[in-house]
């Protein structure tokens, strides 16, 4: 418990201390960030407050989980490197996507299939990882790998932990269109799979992971660097997070899930993302098909910005939802085991 503490505590405070150096070091530069022309209006008064906030993110999650492991018993674990590797590597992406999109002075970075590409050969090398090297459950898995117990084969595994890598990044970047909506929404999730991976832990004889605690490190360490980002995010932000944080979180939500068995469970833990992206998806089968528009735009949140709903009211309502949705994700974890304890 001591060391989970650590480590969210030093992923607080660095973020905390490092995201006005880093905005400092940005305004010099002009490194800011362009807005959509087909965005909302009301964006445009955002144009140039510096981005890549990502990059302190990363840093602070990182220095949290190698300080959780000092003068500790937990050792680090496969799990827990590969899920802060592949962390790294998508904000690595995403730094590159923030860059350019600032060189060439428009929000446009790397072309779609740059970006698409990038994000598959990181899941793929993930997902092979996963397989190879941390040797983890091929079962389809809710709240532990023998429920539903499903063997997908190392294969099938492997192209469903591609899909969930792709999705989940994407989700994040979606729902990172206001000012803390996505560091507010992630930390809850983060919050719940720190409290999972303490209870795999403790409970060692049910869930048979032995890398739980140290993935629950990873898991509060983000939990400290988004809220030390957000305290500079907050709207209205002075600093963005980019791509660099949003396909950082997103990965490293997925990986988290995967390594902990609870691929299924991340729809749930994570629904607002399922709810933003399903909403784009909506809205483009919705006017191909015919020739109308569910929401005035999408993802949703625009939806109520372009309704006139100020833009924090949104961003707490939705993390409200978020928060419950996380809550609710834990509750049925926590219910089945409750129900599993019986039978142990």
């Amino acid at each position: 418990m001591l060391s989970l503490m650590e480590s969210g505590g030093v992923g607080f405070i660095c973020a905390l201390l490092l995201t006005p150096l880093w905005i400092r070091f940005l305004t010099k530069r002009s490194l800011g960030q362009r807005i959509r022309e087909d965005g909302p209006m009301t964006h445009h008064v955002k144009a140039g407050t510096p981005t890549m906030g990502g990059v302190v993110i990363v840093l602070s999650a990182v220095t949290g989980y190698l300080m959780g492991h000092v003068g500790t018993s937990i050792v680090f674990t496969r799990a827990g490197e590969l899920a802060i590797v592949v962390m790294v590597a998508s904000g690595v992406l995403g730094f590159f996507d923030d860059y350019l999109g600032i060189r060439n002075a428009r929000n446009l970075g790397l072309n779609k299939r740059g970006k698409v590409v990038g994000q598959l050969v990181i899941a793929a090398a993930f997902a092979v990882a996963a397989i190879r090297w941390v040797h983890t459950s091929t079962n389809l898995s809710f709240t532990r790998f023998s429920l539903p117990g499903w063997n997908l084969t190392a294969l099938g595994w492997m192209l469903f932990a591609i899909v969930v890598i792709v999705a989940t990044s994407n989700a994040v970047n979606l729902a990172d269109g206001l000012d803390g909506l996505a560091a507010g929404s992630a930390t809850f999730c983060f919050g719940v799979l720190s409290i999972i991976g303490y209870w795999q832990f403790r409970h060692f004889n049910i869930y048979h992971l032995g890398a739980s605690l140290d993935l629950g490190l990873v898991a509060v360490g983000l939990v400290g660097a988004c809220l030390g980002f957000l305290w500079w995010n907050a709207a209205p932000a002075r600093i963005m997070m980019g791509d660099t944080g949003s396909l950082a979180i997103g990965t490293g939500l997925g990986a988290l899930c995967l390594l902990m068995n609870l691929d299924l469970l991340l729809v749930i833990i994570g629904g607002l993302y399922v709810a933003e992206t399903a909403s784009v998806i909506l809205q483009v089968v919705s006017f191909r098909l015919f020739g109308r528009r569910v929401f005035r735009m999408a993802p949703f949140h625009h939806h109520f910005e372009l309704k006139g709903w100020p833009e924090f009211t949104i961003i707490v309502r939705l993390w409200i939802l978020a928060g419950l949705l996380a809550m609710l994700g834990l509750g049925m974890f926590y219910g089945d085991f409750l129900k599993i304890a019986k039978v142990v």
